[in-house]
């Protein structure tokens, strides 16, 4: 049997395999403090629980129309015109997850041999659907100015040029919980714009932010016809098993996108998206609770790590850090799993060698018996 080249250049997702890893050993009884999942340990907010069971009894157990249901696609729009974007119910595809949003603009937008720019650190899953598309990645290294993108803005001058096809924008970001300030994303918009390059905006995390407020790219001048703005429930409402997402685009790219997402998934879930609307209209005091008690665990691992000499950039939004480790960090995270049971995700799997990404979505006492068990180990 032999397989295609395009799926051969990819590798298997780091995350999802030290989340494999986790399972096995705590399948033979080993007791894991896991750090390495990006999911929420909050339950999914009861009203929104309670949504999807009406919409169950309420028969809603059929095919949706492809691009999603009216009340959820108009609930969308709303949202999004709270973060200052104009887009209307047909510039709108609503899929199962963000990740599927992802994975069909790409395919919508790379050709083979494009240009795609990423900024690393960057999720694991954005070069594999760079590959599968058929292009070419350029990256550009923000771990030296603490992750943030306004003081490499030279660097990424330097990358992106008429050559560019699509340039990836995570904030906050997956894995360093970065939040782009203000003047940076300016300079993302002035380079699409001189370089008339399409941007995806990864607003995921947008929810999920401590100590300075996200900037939605597509409200900025000159952008709002140039910017793919991805979202989804999964992390703001703790949905992420129920597989929820959504594209925001001009409407070409969503007719060209609807193409791949009609041939392909069909639709979201129908009793799904009717939670969906129940999430975007009444979860806020549940988000609310969720980040106060992620500001918490953040500023708590801070200064735990700070009090074993370990000086953590600070995240501003998501719920991961960055640890810096002194070694082969594929080789720490390793160790730090078989023999401290800490599971993590090494940096390098990001574009970042010589940190561990850490997920806070836990208890404060897992997060300090993993502080604890890091040290007694000689990990920190």
């Amino acid at each position: 049997m032999e397989f295609t080249d395009r799926v051969e250049r990819v590798e298997p997702s780091a995350t999802l395999a030290i989340s494999n890893l986790a399972a096995e050993l705590e399948a033979d009884g080993v007791d894991i403090v896991d750090l390495s999942v990006g999911e929420p340990d909050f339950p999914t907010p009861e009203n929104v629980v309670e949504a999807g069971k009406a919409a169950l009894d309420a028969g809603h157990t059929g095919y949706t129309p492809s691009n999603g249901i009216p009340e959820l696609k108009e609930a969308i729009v709303e949202k999004l015109a709270g973060d200052g974007l104009e887009y209307g119910t047909d510039e709108i595809i609503v899929t199962p997850g963000g990740k599927q949003a992802l994975y069909e603009t790409f395919q919508a937008l790379v050709d083979d041999g494009d240009e795609v720019v990423l900024l690393d650190p960057a999720w694991v899953s954005y070069e594999a659907m760079a590959k599968l598309a058929g292009g070419e990645l350029s990256r550009v290294d923000l771990s030296g100015s603490g992750f943030q993108l306004e003081p490499a803005l030279d660097d990424l001058a330097e990358a992106v040029s008429d050559d560019t096809e699509l340039l990836v924008i995570n904030s906050p970001s997956n894995p360093s919980g970065a939040v782009f300030s203000d003047s940076a994303l300016e300079g993302v918009r002035d380079l699409a714009v001189d370089h008339d390059v399409t941007v995806i905006s990864d607003e995921i995390y947008d929810a999920v932010t401590y100590d300075t407020e996200q900037t939605s790219l597509g409200s900025l001048e000159g952008m709002d016809g140039r910017t793919v703005t991805i979202n989804g429930f999964s992390k703001a409402y703790s949905m992420t098993g129920w597989r929820l997402g959504y594209l925001a685009a001009p409407e070409p790219l969503v007719e060209q996108a609807g193409k791949l997402h009609s041939h392909s998934v069909s639709c979201a879930a129908n009793f799904v998206q009717h939670a969906g609307v129940e999430a975007l209209e009444n979860a806020d005091a549940a988000v609310t609770e969720m980040c106060e008690a992620f500001e918490e665990r953040r500023d708590m691992l801070v200064d735990l790590f700070a009090e074993h000499g370990k000086d953590v950039p600070v995240p501003d939004g998501a719920f991961y850090m960055m640890l810096p480790v002194d070694s082969d960090d594929q080789a720490w995270c390793e160790g730090a799993i078989e023999d401290a049971h800490v599971a993590t995700v090494p940096g390098s799997a990001f574009g970042t060698p010589g940190y561990a990404r850490l997920s806070y979505a836990a208890s404060e006492e897992r997060l300090r018996e993993g502080v604890d068990r890091l040290a007694d180990g000689g990990y920190l």
